[in-house]
């Protein structure tokens, strides 16, 4: 699904070359993170660990669902980045809680996985966000 998502989006995609450069770093940041937490033992995966600590295949694919979005959904964020860094160091850590809660996620020490997630996401999300603004495929490019 997550690949005919990204596929559907990139064929909206006004300048898809630039949109695709976008979600490419996006997973891979997302996917390096993800796993650098693994390795350091604050997340711990139940399933999907192909390569030891790394994270999950199926992570990526919800990096790149979250990365459809930048252009999209949070483009009233972009010129508010002190807001998407609050928002992130809060919400970041929630949906790990979420994720927690089905099962998806495990956290050997609770304080130092929700404080190192609210600071990761604290920075990534509003890094991410201004990476869009470079590489907005979205919208009609103006001279």
């Amino acid at each position: 699904m997550t690949i005919a998502a990204l596929i559907y989006h990139l064929s909206r995609a006004k300048r898809p070359v630039e949109e695709a450069k976008l979600l490419t770093v996006a997973i891979i940041v997302g996917g390096l993170w993800e796993s650098f937490l693994v390795w350091r033992g604050i997340l711990v995966y139940p399933n999907g660990i192909l390569i030891p600590s790394l994270a999950p295949y199926w992570i990526l694919g919800l990096w790149a669902q979250f990365a459809v979005q930048f252009n999209v959904l949070f483009v009233w964020l972009k010129q508010r980045l002190w807001l998407a860094s609050l928002l992130g160091g809060i919400a970041g850590p929630l949906s790990f809680r979420g994720g927690a809660a089905l099962g998806a996620v495990h956290f050997p020490n609770v304080p130092l996985a929700m404080a190192t997630l609210a600071v990761g996401w604290a920075v990534l999300f509003p890094a991410l966000l201004a990476l869009s603004r470079r590489w907005d495929g979205m919208r009609e490019l103006t001279v």
